[in-house]
């Protein structure tokens, strides 16, 4: 079983209903209709969520906000732990920190950080770096999408939810 990096755009209202209500996040996260969250209003960023958050912060965990916020930031909303640790939510107005933060680290930038040598020793999940072309890629293509979603997010005056799956 692998630990992926989930995230969905909500509306302002939509989060202030959430955060009022006693229902089980995980309803609304997983409802029986799929289309009720349509494509563009997710992202997964699978097992890079950690290597992203340790080359945007260059530590394992911790960080400041906004870039903090990018991957392990948030508040929790709801009682329910996906397993890994409960879900999270981002106001509007972090979202917008976040995807200007975002904006301002290149995936070039990035990647300049990339050391398999450190990610392992730092015991950044998945905990198997090899230092490969594959890899690397992966990290920017997830760090890519990343910045557009919070991007459009931002635009859109969206909050999001994070969590780990």
């Amino acid at each position: 079983m692998s630990m992926s990096g989930e995230y969905l755009r909500v509306s302002p209202d939509e989060l202030a209903r959430l955060r009022a209500s006693t229902a089980s996040i995980v309803d609304y996260l997983y409802p029986e209709d799929e289309h009720e969250h349509p494509r563009e209003r997710r992202l997964s960023v699978d097992k890079s969520w950690h290597a992203i958050h340790y080359l945007l912060n260059g530590v394992p965990w911790e960080g400041e906000p906004p870039r903090l916020n990018a991957v392990l930031g948030g508040e929790p909303i709801g009682d329910d732990d996906l397993g890994y640790g409960p879900v999270r939510f981002l106001t509007a107005d972090e979202v917008q920190e976040v995807a200007d933060a975002l904006e301002d680290v290149p995936v070039f930038v990035l990647l300049e950080s990339f050391d398999h040598e450190a990610l392992n020793e730092a015991e950044i999940y998945p905990h198997d770096w090899r230092g490969d072309d594959q890899e690397r890629d992966l990290v920017s293509s997830h760090y890519t999408e990343l910045v557009a979603f919070f991007r459009s997010a931002a635009q859109a005056g969206d909050a999001m939810l994070l969590y780990l799956s």
